[in-house]
């Protein structure tokens, strides 16, 4: 890669107007998690052919990695009127459309890119997730299928769809999606998490505490994973480091479930009549 970025460079040095050299070097600084680099990169290729609708839809995956999602969609929007055809653009905005919020319109981008192109793995997944979020969840998991098998190296699908399966109460199911997951990718905080939810949910509380410290070592903000954490804890009998638990998961915007409260207060009052 530095070897690429360094011919990348020098061919706009020569040409600073050398609109593919910006772009291979754009999309390397995006793989890399560079996003900044990336963007400003993708913004030179615009500036020279501002009809250039890869490069708009290129911005706008960066800048929705960056979580600037509204940026991120004006982008696509400009690739698509650039290109109606690019399955890609309709993809990406389908992801942003979702972490929006806008389930509706995130589904409907989706068909429009599967429609353009039915091997697109990542927009399978968007739709998935989408569906997800509607509570269509045979929905979800159908379309994570496919995107499983278009890409059967993606440790995020199989996330995705462990994560479906365990809202089905598919725990034998969805703690195979988890394995597989984080085979393939031990960084993904979420299986971690999930399958977390998915050993509680087997009343294996040392092995789902045990999950939830990984998910928290790897993303210490993840309110969810404190409170399940707490509640694993609270199982245990370990009330005290259950609140803290509960505490650092409400100061993160979480909340307990009814469950959980409930069973925190009978603790509470069990201890002070002893």
């Amino acid at each position: 890669m530095a070897a690429a970025i360094s011919d990348y460079n020098r061919a706009i040095e020569l040409n600073p107007r050398h609109a593919e050299a910006y772009s291979s070097r754009g999309s390397i600084h995006y793989a890399q998690g560079q996003f900044d680099a990336a963007i400003n990169d993708f913004s030179q290729v615009i500036k020279i052919n501002p009809r250039d609708a890869r490069a708009w839809s290129n911005r706008g995956s960066a800048r929705g990695d960056q979580g600037n999602l509204a940026a991120a969609i004006v982008d696509f929007d400009q690739a698509i009127k650039l290109d109606s055809r690019n399955a890609m653009a309709w993809g990406n905005r389908c992801g942003a459309l979702y972490r929006q919020g806008a389930m509706d319109e995130a589904i409907a981008d989706c068909d429009r890119a599967l429609k353009l192109d039915a091997r697109n793995a990542a927009a399978w997944n968007s739709r998935g997730l989408a569906r997800q979020g509607k509570g269509d969840l045979d929905g979800a998991i159908a379309d994570y299928d496919r995107a499983v098998a278009l890409n059967p190296q993606h440790a995020a699908f199989y996330g995705n769809r462990g994560k479906a399966w365990l809202l089905k109460g598919e725990i034998e199911r969805a703690l195979s999606d988890l394995n597989r997951a984080l085979r393939l990718d031990p960084k993904l905080a979420g299986a971690w998490s999930n399958r977390g939810v998915a050993w509680f949910a087997k009343r294996d509380f040392t092995r789902a505490i045990a999950d939830f410290d990984e998910a928290l070592r790897l993303s210490p903000h993840l309110a969810d994973a404190y409170g399940n954490r707490g509640l694993a804890r609270l199982m245990q009998g370990k009330l005290a480091e259950a609140e803290a638990d509960f505490a650092r998961c409400r100061a993160l915007g979480g909340s307990l479930t009814h469950d959980a409260e409930q069973l925190l207060q009978e603790m509470k009052q069990r201890r002070a009549t002893r």
